[in-house]
């Protein structure tokens, strides 16, 4: 989960946010917004235990086009959008370090090799994201601590709420800037993609969602702090490396420099995470539809090696045709309303009785599914508004996903 967003989004909710309190509101809203998604995602994947996430739920709760539906945004923009945007934020990163590199380049190789690792051995992938996850965790709080001691930067603006400020806290750029900060949470429902590979999920997969979103969304507001503590809110305005610059103005040029040498590295984790998550969904969707059986494939090590190939040149060809925001607000847009129905789905699964009294309930039902709603519908609606262009593009890709499955299923018959 964390990656991209935390280390990017900031610059962007501060073009029409200049407030410190409304910057952690909205980590704040976003945090409480996927952890009910995760309560929710929990009783769902213990409800009905089966690897593919989205594509699971929606295709048993409402009808098998829409599981293939949630499985095509996953081929063509679920998991590719995130790791060329994690990728492309590594190369900045390392980019802002070493201005000679190519960063088009860099990413490309970083997603290339990360492939490979992923189609070797289920052993050496899963080592691979355990020291990169475990090296994230202790140089964000290496990072944190140290900026806040070393620094003189005094911050200007109160970290509580104003009258002032919660005067916009339903304005469109809190909206807006809401589905950066819901980017960011991305992720909060990776573990219900490799429910087969889960040990008693019916027992662990609560745990692991919830305290999984618990201490990201510590660290989402510990990290933001830091960067408004330690750097003046027009340095950081508009820009994608936002933990360099707040490195630089809390540790000098050289320091600034190796701290984003090191926060390069989270990164690594963060595309490493997709690319095992990503082509678990497509090897379902394979298993399910005969003219798409060769997603399916997996070599002697049980690796989906063709669903990780597909995945990774996808991820190659954002990098090399996109921008970054419009990457970000478009795929966002998509994956919100994915969750949305598939939040949605634990009412239609209690509705027709197919709960199972001895496995996980959601916490809080209704009120965490319904509050998780409430919240995603409303920035949903704002980006139709405000950002149409991406908004009309995802559904585009949705509208594409419903003729493929009916030409898919003409075809299997």
């Amino acid at each position: 989960m964390i990656g991209t967003g935390v280390f990017t989004s900031l610059g962007f909710q501060l073009v029409d946010i200049q407030s410190v309190s409304m910057i952690l509101l909205l980590w704040v809203v976003g945090g409480i917004t996927a952890l009910c998604g995760a309560l929710t995602y929990a009783e769902l994947g213990a409800q009905l235990p089966r690897s593919g996430g989205e594509y699971n739920f929606l295709g048993r709760l409402y009808h098998p086009s829409l599981g293939f539906v949630s499985g095509w945004i996953s081929i063509t923009v679920g998991f590719a959008a995130p790791i060329a945007l994690a990728a492309m934020t590594f190369a900045a990163y390392l980019g802002s370090v070493f201005e000679e590199l190519h960063q088009a380049t860099v990413a490309v190789l970083l997603i290339i090799s990360l492939g490979l690792v992923h189609c070797y051995s289920r052993a050496v992938s899963g080592r691979t994201q355990f020291v990169f996850t475990v090296l994230k965790v202790f140089l964000i709080l290496v990072f944190s601590v140290a900026a806040l001691m070393m620094s003189d930067h005094q911050m200007s603006m109160p970290t509580l709420p104003v009258t002032r400020d919660l005067e916009s806290l339903g304005s469109g750029a809190f909206a807006v800037a809401l589905i950066y900060v819901s980017y960011a949470y991305t992720g909060w429902n990776v573990a219900t993609y490799l429910i087969d590979e889960i040990e008693a999920p019916e027992r662990q997969l609560p745990f692991i969602l919830m305290i999984g979103t618990g201490l990201v969304m510590g660290s989402y507001l510990l990290l933001n702090f830091v960067f408004l503590a330690v750097a003046p809110m027009e340095a950081m305005v508009g820009k994608v490396e936002v933990g360099v610059i707040a490195a630089r103005f809390a540790f000098g040029d050289f320091g600034g420099e190796l701290m984003g040498l090191m926060l390069s590295l989270l990164l690594i984790s963060t595309v490493s995470a997709m690319l095992i998550a990503g082509p678990r969904v497509l090897e379902v969707i394979g298993q399910d539809f005969s003219m798409l059986k060769l997603l399916a494939k997996t070599n002697p090590s049980g690796l989906p090696y063709v669903a990780i190939a597909i995945v990774v040149l996808l991820s190659v060809g954002l990098v090399l045709t996109s921008s970054f925001e419009s990457v970000l607000v478009f795929s966002g847009f998509v994956l919100s309303l994915n969750t949305f129905f598939s939040v949605a789905g634990v009412f239609v699964l209690r509705a027709r009785g197919w709960l199972n009294g001895e496995a996980y309930q959601a916490w809080g039902y209704p009120f965490t599914p319904l509050i998780f709603l409430g919240l995603t519908l409303w920035t949903l609606v704002y980006i139709l508004m405000q950002r149409p262009e991406e908004a009309i593009a995802g559904l585009v890709v949705i509208g594409t996903g419903f003729a493929f499955y009916f030409l898919s299923r003409d075809k299997s018959s």
